[in-house]
């Protein structure tokens, strides 16, 4: 994967044209200052916002500086929109390059959350970290696909799932085998990535996955329970750390329940070889739709609780330690260390541990805005 041709005129006007002007109209910018300009360059999220009109009335505020100023919320890692007002108002640099020219121009807490409101709902972030994508990678081929999810931490309440009134009470069966000529009807739900297959569009597949905030459980490294009230943050990422597409669902949610859809958006933006997949996504129809897009699945082995099947692969790994042999596909697995990166970055450096927006499209737009400013810091890394 080659970017630099993609990405050259772009840093070239950057640094022979804007930070010069710059320099002479605010003086002296930080370290941190260049890269939120450069930021701001390289996702133009002033073009994905419409001009407003108004006859009568008091005029808006202007959402292309509000917007701007969200960005450099992710870069500079903030907590809260309070922090970015009061940085607004006593920093004349970041406010003039977020487009306020005056102290006053600056709006009050409630017109930033009004306009976050319709950033959220229009999904701004999201739409204009796809055309950035599909404008950087459209020759470009990546050969490595990570897919993985993180724990999102939400201050909410969670919300109690409700069992279904309008269902038919069900029979208690009998334990245990049944009797002689016994018949017993078994009704087996279909799963929902089985559900997953059937649908026509990955707006049909999106709707399905549960979105509120709930109580996720899982696994740590050292083999421990964790558990957070929030959400789960499903990312693919290309080599090089750039994320290509992401999902926000519960916190409940299985990883394996996300991997068809994540995957169809990825492939409408990119074209990848190899897919990269812990054991969580060691689903046949997984592997099956992966082939069928045209790549080649990578997932590590799950052997749910077969004894025989986990000390065969325990016998395997200890025998290619004693041989000092790697398989290739070894080798590109080890590549799948770029999504948990990313997750590490979205959360230490662009505010994904700093959540204090509620309900799904919030929480995602905060997110969003997050990983819009890291993709386009990951792209100038390669011009750097």
């Amino acid at each position: 994967m080659n970017l630099k041709p993609t990405l050259s005129h772009y840093w070239q006007s950057i640094q022979v044209s804007l930070f010069p002007f710059l320099r002479e109209e605010l003086g002296p910018l930080t370290t941190k200052m260049q890269q939120l300009v450069s930021i701001l360059e390289i996702i133009r999220i002033e073009e994905y916002i419409p001009r407003r009109f108004w006859d009568i009335g008091r005029p808006p505020k202007d959402s292309l500086a509000i917007a701007r100023a969200y960005v450099a919320k992710a870069v500079f890692n903030m907590p809260t929109t309070r922090a970015l007002i009061d940085r607004l108002h006593y920093d004349s640099v970041l406010r003039r390059i977020c487009g306020f020219e005056k102290k006053q121009d600056s709006p009050s807490e409630s017109v930033f959350s009004r306009r976050f409101e319709e950033f959220a709902a229009s999904e701004l972030p999201q739409r204009v970290h796809a055309a950035l994508i599909k404008r950087t990678y459209e020759e470009q081929l990546v050969g490595h696909l990570s897919r993985d999810a993180t724990a999102i931490e939400a201050r909410e309440k969670p919300v109690q799932k409700e069992k279904d009134k309008t269902e038919e009470p069900q029979v208690k069966q009998k334990r245990g085998r049944p009797k002689k000529g016994e018949q017993r009807e078994e009704k087996k739900q279909e799963r929902r990535i089985e559900k997953q297959l059937k649908m026509r569009s990955v707006k049909e597949m999106l709707d399905d996955l549960p979105k509120a905030c709930d109580v996720g459980t899982k696994r740590n490294s050292q083999g421990h329970q964790e558990s957070w009230i929030g959400y789960k943050l499903h990312l693919d990422v290309a080599d090089g750390e750039i994320p290509i597409s992401c999902i926000l669902t519960s916190a409940s949610t299985h990883d394996s329940q996300v991997a068809i859809p994540l995957a169809r958006i990825s492939h409408d933006r990119v074209i990848n070889l190899y897919d990269l997949m812990d054991s969580a996504y060691d689903v046949w129809e997984i592997h099956e739709d992966s082939r069928k897009l045209g790549h080649v699945p990578i997932i590590d082995v799950n052997p749910r609780r077969d004894k025989t099947l986990a000390q065969e692969i325990t016998g395997e790994e200890k025998c290619r330690r004693i041989l000092n042999r790697t398989t290739a596909e070894q080798v590109r697995y080890n590549e799948r260390s770029t999504v948990e990166r990313v997750n590490a970055r979205i959360k230490d450096d662009f505010g994904g541990r700093m959540v204090r927006v509620r309900k799904h499209n919030k929480v995602m737009c905060h997110l969003m805005f997050g990983v819009l400013a890291l993709t386009a810091d990951q792209l100038l890394r390669f011009v750097t």
